[in-house]
């Protein structure tokens, strides 16, 4: 019988095997057939995480640095007027490390603009955007797969093609949920839509209850969440109201009134995992919403100055990312703090982030591998 390591039982070679960094599966698997066959199976990944040796890793869309110095005199306007491209980043919080992920290919002026990000085990899903040339609305889906270090291309999404639309994976449904949006002529949407990875397709879900453009898709505790949004009349007056998809009944319950404060924009509404919902309000306060029936917001903590412009926040573990920048077209700085309870004041804790990742973040999520 053949062993995974020459010499060594399986079950201590496959000790040594989990203890391997993710960004090594595609060569570990290219090392022989028994490699391959154990570093794709769920069970090899169920052992690094029983072991707490999985990595955690958020991963960005994030502009690119400038391919030169940045030009003066009368040319400075010109160059400064280009719209950068995007790209995926990575960043592990436990060692501080940043990386990019290889470019999706077909795709030579890189992410598509206001793309959706999803994780779903150990896969990223890019869903979306506009097209960086045409601004065409794209109805795209690429799937990069961090034990095979490749992108393949999932089935499109269905019609009509939509923009800032809701967003969010369950992770033991392999699925992601997408809700609301406007269309190609600017009207809002209430359809929405499920995208299953196994099966690479698509499951209409029943429309909710209102128009949601500009919306923000959390998934918590069973349900498919569409926070906010505005109808098209309304444009860019966001409701405070957000619906939820029970996606066990496979049914939207009650319109939820007042979710939000007022003047919250969602795209500054981020959960963690354990279900609590945090937003960045207009006045640069960071606040939590109770978890019993209260359903009051706190203040727990204040948006650092230099990261109060485009704030976009990451949440994991009862810890939360935040980044922003001091002033528009500024450099993108980060900072982490622990959430611990909602009552509990959160304090920063300023991120080392390189110049080369301090570009723009236009979205971003997070994930164990």
């Amino acid at each position: 019988m053949e062993e995974l390591i020459p010499g060594l039982p399986d079950e201590i070679a496959r000790e040594c095997l989990i203890r391997i960094h993710y960004d090594t599966f595609p060569t570990a698997r290219s090392v022989c057939r028994l490699w391959q066959r154990e570093i794709r199976s769920s069970f090899f990944h169920r052992l690094r995480k029983t072991a707490g040796l999985t990595t955690p890793v958020i991963a960005f869309a994030q502009a690119e640095p400038p391919l030169a110095p940045a030009a003066s005199g009368p040319a400075k306007k010109y160059a400064s007027s280009a719209s950068p491209s995007y790209r995926l980043t990575l960043f592990e919080p436990l060692t501080g490390d940043w990386s990019c992920l290889p470019p999706i290919p077909g795709l030579p002026h890189g992410l598509p603009l206001f793309s959706n990000l999803a994780a779903v085990d150990r896969e990223l899903v890019v869903i979306g955007g506009w097209d960086p040339e045409t601004w065409a609305a794209s109805d795209g889906v690429y799937i990069y797969d961090f034990t095979t270090g490749a992108w393949r291309r999932g089935a499109p999404m269905p019609g009509p093609r939509r923009s800032f639309f809701a967003c969010a994976a369950s992770a033991d449904l392999r699925t992601v949920f997408v809700a609301g949006g406007h269309d190609e002529e600017k009207n809002a949407l209430r359809s929405a839509m499920a995208y299953d990875l196994a099966a690479d397709a698509w499951t209409p879900m029943p429309d909710m209850a209102q128009d949601r453009d500009e919306c923000r898709g959390a998934f918590l505790r069973g349900a498919f969440h569409v926070i906010g949004g505005y109808p098209t009349e309304a444009q860019g007056r966001f409701s405070r109201s957000a619906e939820a998809f029970d996606v066990a009944a496979w049914r939207w319950g009650p319109v939820e009134e007042d979710k939000l404060e007022a003047g919250t924009c969602p795209r500054a509404c981020v959960a963690d995992d354990g279900g609590r919902l945090y937003a960045c309000r207009p006045g640069g306060g960071i606040a939590a919403l109770s978890e019993d029936e209260s359903g009051s917001w706190r203040v727990v903590a204040e948006v650092p100055e230099d990261a109060r412009v485009a704030p976009l926040m990451v949440a994991w573990d009862r810890t939360l990312m935040l980044m922003g920048s001091e002033k528009h077209g500024g450099d993108h700085v980060g900072y982490v703090a622990e959430t611990l309870e909602c009552k509990a004041a959160m304090t920063w804790r300023r991120v080392a982030v390189p110049e080369e990742y301090s570009g723009h973040v236009q979205a971003g999520c997070y994930m164990q591998i």
